[in-house]
């Protein structure tokens, strides 16, 4: 009896107590492999290479640790999910900041407030972007190191533009503005005016939310839980697609359709995220002159955009796995890993003074224009929001494929979307 309640008063003690977070490891002393779970690795047009070599460039620097780099799919985390219930090792994970939210619910994703010392994180933000850093905060913690971003960027084709009679100086500013000289070009020219990333089969909801925004709208409520993406701003952010769509000027494209039409000359606009600059440079190269704008706004109201991409996540609870995969995660996003991120790949730079030191990305920028507008923007930059639970996935595709039915379907526009709202809505937590 007295064992009995010996046990029983001790348990109570310990559930009483605070529970102390697990801080990883000081220092590498002894040989570790990491998992590095990573999208662009997957994809061989969107940085596959850069992201190798900074692979490499770490493990040379740092010959304990091994880091085994897995390609995942960005659209969709069964990877990750399967090899978690498999009990295999998910150590470091480039995540989509739309799987932020689920990632840290469900996939154990650490706060570096729990695991790391408090000034070696103070350290390696010194100098970051404070826009940048706060991508990757949930409840006030910091579960994600952003990594890999962009804002929305107009590409346009100049040589289209003097064909058309326009002047490739004075890129269309607002929609109205691109409605007119998409029609033009495609009065005067064989390619088609306009695409974006906003709609279509392969689409994410991080450009919508940015021009949703842009109209001073929203798509969910900052407390994030009201839906609001079929109140009257976000309705009239869908009638302007819906009207270009009609206007003949809005194509649609499957998969990377859109990507090898821009990039061999045969569409004149394309606003989607700066990550595929490498490719569309190199298909203009030779044939056309590729220039950048900022995303188009809604008459005089300022644009308001979110950006795309990833954050670092450690999921790992060996601390030493720990302290290498924070190590791997301070590299990738030092001021070497960023001038490799953003020269080699196309991402924004997390750190502003590596724009302008000749040592970093100076020589580079002043020889591409292009990212001028992606870095403008990085000063109005807002995070892209993820749809909290486990039904995130589903919110976002109800959203998304109502918002593709109004533009592309000829449905009603405000009666489809608060349809599919009432549906979104209760699938929230």
């Amino acid at each position: 009896m007295f064992r009995t309640t010996l046990l029983a008063s001790l348990l109570a003690l310990s559930t009483a107590l605070p529970v102390l977070a697990q801080t990883m490891a000081p220092s590498i002393d002894q040989p570790v492999t990491i998992t590095f779970y990573n999208y662009n690795l997957a994809s061989a047009g969107i940085g596959a290479d850069a992201t190798q070599k900074l692979i490499n460039e770490f493990m040379a620097a740092n010959p304990k640790v091994t880091v085994t780099g897995i390609g995942y799919s960005s659209a969709d985390s069964s990877r990750i999910q399967a090899d978690l219930a498999a009990g295999q090792p998910v150590d470091l994970v480039q995540t989509v900041f739309s799987d932020l939210d689920f990632s840290v619910h469900n996939f154990g994703a650490k706060a570096l407030e729990d695991i790391a010392p408090a000034d070696e994180i103070s350290a390696h933000l010194a100098g970051m972007h404070p826009n940048g850093t706060k991508l990757g905060v949930l409840d006030g913690k910091t579960y994600g190191l952003a990594y890999t971003f962009s804002t929305p960027v107009l590409f346009y084709n100049a040589d289209l533009f003097r064909d058309a009679g326009l002047d490739p100086d004075a890129p269309p500013a607002t929609w109205e503005e691109l409605k007119a000289d998409a029609l033009a070009i495609e009065d005067k020219t064989d390619a088609e005016g306009f695409s974006a990333g906003i709609t279509g089969p392969s689409a994410a909801d991080w450009l919508f939310q940015g021009v949703v925004r842009s109209n001073n709208g929203e798509v969910i409520s900052r407390d994030r839980k009201t839906l609001k993406f079929a109140e009257p701003e976000a309705v009239e952010a869908v009638q302007m697609l819906r009207d270009l769509n009609d206007a003949g000027v809005y194509e649609i494209y499957e998969g990377l359709g859109a990507v090898d039409a821009m990039a061999s000359g045969k569409l004149a606009m394309y606003l989607q995220t700066s990550a595929l600059q490498a490719g569309l440079v190199k298909g203009a190269e030779g044939n056309f002159e590729l220039r950048s704008a900022a995303m188009p706004r809604f008459g005089d109201k300022p644009t308001r955009p979110n950006n795309s991409g990833s954050a670092l996540t450690i999921h790992t609870t060996d601390p030493l796995k720990q302290r290498a995969a924070w190590e791997l995660m301070k590299f990738l996003t030092s001021e070497h890993g960023y001038t490799v991120i953003t020269s080699e790949i196309g991402y924004l730079p997390l750190r502003p003074a590596i724009v302008t030191d000749p040592a970093y990305l100076a020589g580079w920028i002043a020889e591409h224009p292009l990212v001028a507008p992606n870095l403008e923007q990085l000063d109005r930059l807002e995070p892209w929001d993820p749809m909290p639970g486990p039904n995130y996935r589903q919110i976002v595709k109800t959203m998304m494929d109502a918002v593709d039915m109004a533009v592309f379907g000829g449905a009603d526009v405000q009666a489809t979307l608060a349809d599919a709202q009432a549906n979104a809505q209760a699938l929230m937590p």
